[in-house]
């Protein structure tokens, strides 16, 4: 498993529980940068998954 695809997980994780803080509290900030942490965590383990793939298929 690729560094990347541990990492976007792991942000997807921190994301998500400051939009929930966020939403709790009513800082909208907040909110904000959980969802951005979200996209971004999805984006880094889209290309942990294909980093693995091809690492996979040129073995």
């Amino acid at each position: 498993m690729s560094r990347e695809r541990i990492e976007g997980a792991a942000q997807k994780v921190v994301g998500a529980a400051k939009q929930t803080i966020g939403k709790a509290t009513g800082n909208e900030k907040l909110q904000v940068e959980g969802l951005a942490d979200k996209v971004v965590g999805s984006v880094k383990e889209t290309v942990g998954k294909a980093k693995d793939a091809v690492h996979k298929a040129t073995r």
